[in-house]
């Protein structure tokens, strides 16, 4: 059985976050969080699956963020913490459904902006015409300048989210417009033979990986009861919209499916093909955009899960402590960021370096399918308990079961791919060992944090 301690009010007064976001906000956090998939990520489905395949990929997975967003929209203004999915799966299926849980979303997060430092350092790589060699440098400023943005507070953080998202998308439309009157599908789109829609499932995801950390800003949310609903849908809608028009122009243009699903910088070859390759530079730069937009984000998005697991003692009690002066979690951030790069690092020297970015894909798809699988669950047991629930999900129980099915066979179709399935089993062995945590230490050293304390009442 899990152990409790009793926190001091010095226990929380270190650990204190500050309230700043509004629908807006919420709305730019999940549209930030994502967009980079249409930059970088993606065209590697083209690959797997070739155009027919990615496409029907698509559409599947909209199906299951469909399921997926309106469950959270109904489960975060319910259970208004910063927990997010961790907190859903503890009042649900108790201390251990938690755990697992907040620890397969940890891994997606952060893993998922070692993802995309990767695609920022081929972007960097193209606008200074830097050697292959030296692109972990770029990782590694790139980390170092977020993170800092991240811990000089979280007012920072939210402006500079909605500006960079309305950057990404600005940058988004002038190249769908750009795009249309070079379109020939026949030429383009099929120049690679289609391989089936169920090896392009973990690229799909990749164009909605990360709306779903929202739940994670409640406690920096004024009113999370009204607001948050309202943040999700707004921008999966947006992310709909972006995702289909960005792989349907970019595949059907000049250089082809074939070319741009083994690009590292795909938006820059089709922006080539709308104005010439002599501002390369510019469409680099341009592009670069998008993907520091869900960098940032991303950054924010663990370091706040990580401030929260902490928090309740299920990661290191003192990785929740707050800066005295911003009131962020500083060293979640850092320990967060130092994963990730030992991740990319450690592919990049001792494994493909020429594949770290579909690689680190795919591990951090792993976390995120179990994420979701576990998220359904909790939402299925939940609409057995009173809750009050301010928003209810006009999909219920079936938005969330079909979800659940999509999410597994993706799972499934993770260890199938043998180009990236051994990145996956290195999350497998990571997700085990975090299991063991629990298992033999963690658990015996919880602490009743605001999570904690209401999930006991419906326990």
């Amino acid at each position: 059985m899990p152990v409790y301690s009793k926190p001091t009010n010095e226990y929380f007064e270190k650990r204190t976050l500050r309230r700043h976001a509004r629908v807006l906000h919420l709305w730019a956090l999940g549209v930030a969080a994502v967009i980079s998939g249409d930059f970088f990520g993606w065209n590697f489905g083209l690959t797997a699956g070739g155009f027919s395949g990615m496409l029907i990929a698509l559409i599947v997975m909209t199906a299951m963020y469909l399921g997926l967003c309106f469950s959270i929209a109904e489960m975060s203004p319910a259970l208004p913490h910063t927990g997010g999915a961790y907190s859903f799966a503890r009042t649900a299926m108790g201390p251990w459904g938690g755990y697992i849980t907040g620890l397969a979303e940890n891994m997606e997060y952060i893993l998922t902006p070692a993802t995309i430092v990767v695609g920022i350092g081929g972007y960097l790589g193209a606008i200074f015409h830097t050697p292959k060699t030296w692109e972990p440098g770029w990782w590694i400023v790139c980390y170092v300048f977020f993170v800092g943005l991240n811990v000089f507070g979280v007012a920072l953080s939210f402006r500079f989210s909605v500006f960079i998202a309305l950057a990404a998308l600005l940058v988004l439309i002038v190249f769908w417009i750009g795009a249309i009157p070079h379109v020939d599908f026949q030429r383009y789109a099929f120049d690679v033979p289609s391989k089936g829609w169920l090896p392009a499932l973990p690229f799909a995801l990749w164009l909605y990986l990360g709306i779903e950390q929202l739940p994670l800003a409640a406690e920096e949310s004024h009113d999370p009861c009204r607001d948050m609903p309202k943040g999700i849908l707004y921008g999966l809608v947006t992310l709909i919209v972006c995702s289909f028009l960005t792989m349907i122009l970019s595949a059907a243009i000049a250089p082809g499916a074939a070319k741009l699903g083994v690009s590292q910088e795909p938006l820059v070859l089709s922006f080539q093909t709308i104005a010439g390759s002599e501002w390369t530079k510019l469409f680099a730069f341009v592009a670069v955009i998008g993907l520091v937009a869900s960098f940032h984000t991303i950054i924010y998005a663990y370091g706040r899960q990580i401030y929260s697991l902490s928090r309740a003692g299920y990661f290191p009690q003192w990785l929740s402590v707050t800066s005295k002066r911003h009131k962020t979690p500083v060293r979640a951030l850092v320990s967060g960021s130092a994963l990730g790069m030992a991740a990319a690092l450690g592919i990049y020297f001792f494994g493909q370096n020429s594949q770290v970015g579909a690689i680190l894909l795919n591990m951090a798809v792993f976390g995120a399918v179990i994420a979701y699988i576990l998220q359904m669950a909790s939402f299925l047991l939940l609409r057995r308990k009173n809750l009050e629930r301010p928003y209810v999900s006009p999909l219920g129980v079936a938005g969330a079961w079909i979800a659940i099915l999509i999410a597994s066979i993706t799972l499934i179709v993770l260890f199938l791919n043998p180009d990236y399935n051994k990145g996956v089993w290195g999350a497998a062995v990571w997700f085990a060992l975090g299991i063991a945590y629990f298992a033999f230490y963690a658990r015996k050293r919880l602490v009743l944090s605001p999570e904690e304390e209401f999930a006991q009442k419906w326990n």
